[in-house]
Parts: structure tokens; sequence; C-alpha cells
């Protein structure tokens, strides 16, 4: 196993073209990608443009949604072959909050999520991942920005554009374990606020997707929202923010390297749980270089059709006031299986494939990276459209 902190080199390194397929970004897609093919018996070299894993992020509170497939997604992710090595508590009940306070209680009898920490702390996804991608032989090098890939490689590099936004405070405190959730537009525009409290770290925050410019607002009236219901206490709150980027694009291929991730928009478009779609497209990736086989055809089938329901569901979410928020909380919560109601919620059924093409329509990703016609171009973000115009002048 090797990890250089200090590498700074952009380009791969010509004695290891052909011996070694290279991967560019340490999120979760790279470093399922790696673990996959170490695991197969190749020689990785994976690049990290930080000098270490979750700097994204440093250190905050996700889930890791299970309400996708009926299996449980810790069983998911040892059937693929990655570590479930990481501190986690299972979401099984919360509570959700209209813009009027009033209280939707959450139930799931299996874990709608797993509360997990981003970010480079022991303990978290991201340096369980790397645990395991080293302890196969994987060579990591962090400060290492890869531009070009001389051979085959795979890209996961991140998001390319700001789609949505969550910004607020990760802390300390002696709250009990749990999950809050307000859907309301004053305080989260077209998204929702959240809190989550694991093992006295805590994490609160405004999701928005409209009206970036004022997401000081939005944190200020989330905190003070979440000090009302539920008696928020924060320690040694710390600023925290991060962006999203949600698209499926028409080919996740670009000369002969894979995008996995974020940077191919593999994001859930409704609320912005994507690590399962991040591991899951990076898994795919490296079992095509391994087996050769289509990648599109990979992640379409793997999870097209739940990423197409999710464009759906964003679409008409954006489009309700408040008191649709509070009639989807009833609704959502009438039955007392939350995970059983996403989970269908989720599916691509007859009536969200009649309304796919009005929603494409509707929702449009800021996503502007240049298209590149050249099938042997092979730069980590293309630069080969705005080099030729350069060029011409």
């Amino acid at each position: 196993m090797a990890v250089d902190k200090n590498n700074n080199s952009s380009v791969s390194d010509g004695d290891i073209i052909g011996t070694h397929i290279q991967i560019a970004g340490a999120g979760p897609a790279g470093l399922a990608a790696a673990i996959t093919l170490a695991k197969a018996g190749r020689k990785v070299i994976l690049h990290e443009a930080k000098a270490g894993v979750g700097y994204r992020f440093k250190s905050d509170l996700q889930g890791i949604e299970n309400w996708s497939t009926k299996r449980d997604a810790l069983a998911v992710l040892n059937e693929q072959g990655i570590s479930t090595n990481f501190d986690k508590i299972p979401g099984l009940q919360g509570t959700a909050f209209d813009a009027w306070g009033k209280a939707y209680e959450i139930r799931s009898r299996e874990p709608l999520f797993y509360m997990v920490e981003r970010g480079p702390r022991p303990g978290s996804l991201d340096t369980a991942l790397l645990n395991q991608a080293l302890e196969l032989g994987v060579e990591v090098r962090f400060n290492s920005r890869l531009r070009q890939v001389n051979g085959q490689g795979i890209l996961a590099t991140g998001p390319g554009a700001t789609d949505a936004m969550a910004v607020g405070f990760h802390f300390e405190t002696d709250m009990e374990n749990g999950f809050w959730v307000i859907c309301d537009n004053k305080l989260a525009p077209k998204g929702y606020a959240y809190l989550l409290i694991m093992n006295g770290l805590g994490t609160v925050k405004s999701c928005i997707f409209s009206d970036f410019r004022k997401k000081k607002v939005y944190v200020q009236r989330t905190v003070a929202a979440f000090e009302k219901l539920v008696g928020l206490r924060m320690r040694n709150p710390r600023p925290h923010g991060g962006v999203g980027n949600f698209r499926i694009p028409g080919s996740a291929i670009h000369g002969r390297n894979y995008i996995a991730g974020e940077q191919a928009g593999f994001q859930d478009t409704l609320w912005g749980f994507g690590m399962r779609h991040a591991i899951t497209s990076g898994v795919l990736a490296a079992q095509s270089v391994l087996q050769g086989a289509d990648y599109n055809a990979q992640w379409q089938r793997a999870i097209g059709q739940q990423l197409l329901a999710s464009v759906v569901n964003r679409t008409f979410y954006a489009h309700i006031p408040n008191w649709g928020y509070r009639w989807f909380l009833r609704y959502a919560t009438h039955n007392g299986d939350a995970r059983e109601f996403l989970h269908h919620f989720y599916k691509l059924s007859p009536l969200k494939r009649l309304a796919l093409p009005w929603s494409k329509t509707q929702y449009k990703s800021q996503y502007k990276e240049l298209e590149c016609a050249d099938e042997s171009c092979n730069h980590v973000r293309c630069r080969c459209s705005r080099l030729a115009a350069d060029d011409s002048v």
C-alpha cells in the first residue's frame, strides 16, 4: 500500500501507461472503483486534488438511503465488495414538520437510512473506504490533480455545477441521537431543512434548490426553527456547506474513460441522496474496465429508472407551495412505514413515465461543461473545445 501526500503531478507518468488504471477523485465513487479493480488484481493509482479524503465535507453527518432497493443498503454494499466498517446508526424513527410547525412522525420497520459521518475523521465513511483501498494495495496520491489520463481511467472528481446547495453548521451537542426534517420554502426553497444527531455530533442545514444568494438568511431561519421546535443545542458550531449537481448524462463515457459519481450527475434529483448511486457507479465503472462491458448499459440498468423517477419527483416537488408539502407529509406518513412508501415513490410508475417528457422540459441542470467531439480526448474535465477556440484567435 502507498500514500503520497505531496505529489503535485498533474499528468500520468509515462512508465505506468498500460500497467496501471488511473482514477481521478477519492470520493465514494473513485474509492469504490479502486477497491473493485484492486480486488481483481489490477494495479491502481488514485489521484486526489485535496490533502486527504473527505476534505470537501470537512466532517458532517449524512445519510445512506435504504429505500431504493428492497434489500438492505449495507447488504448491497457488502455484495458489491465495499466495506461497511464505518460508524453508523439506523434511522428508524424521526419527525418531520410542515411550515406551520405541525409534527409528523416518521417510522419504519426497517432502517429508512443509515446515518454516517463524512470527512477525514476516524470512523467516517470516507476513511473506511480509504483504509480498504490501501489494504488492497491501491496507490493513493493526495495533492495530485490529474488533468489527463494516458490510457483507460475512471473520472470521479465530483460536481461540476450547483443545482442544489446544503449550508449550515456541524457541531458538538448533548442531544440524543435522532433526525428531524422541516419542509418550508421560507427555510429551504424547493428543498428541506434537516437536523441529524449521532453520538454527540450534529449537523443542521438548509438544503436549497434556488435563491442561493440568500443562503445565510435561510440558515439563520433554519437554526431558529429547530431551536423552537426541538430545542436545538449547539456547542462549537462550525460553518459548513456544499453543492450538488444532478443530471442524467446521455453518456457517461468520455473518450476511453468512464465517468462515475457526481461528475456524471448520478444523484437523487429530488432530495440529493447520492452516496449509493456514487458507489454503485464506481463499482460498475471498474467492472466495465475489467470485463470490457458496456458501461452506459450497466449504469442505466442499475440506476437509470431511479434517476428518471427522481427527475419527475423533483419537478412536482419544486412546483408545490407549503400547503402541498403539508399534504405530502400527511400522505407519506399515514401508513406508518416510511421506507415502504419511499420505495414505491422512487419507482418509475406508468404515470411517471407519462410525466417524464414534461418533467425533462421543466428541470434543467446548471451543468455547462463543454461537450467534446474528439473520441480520443483524455482530459479529466474536457477543455478541447475551449482550446480550439483559443487557437483560432
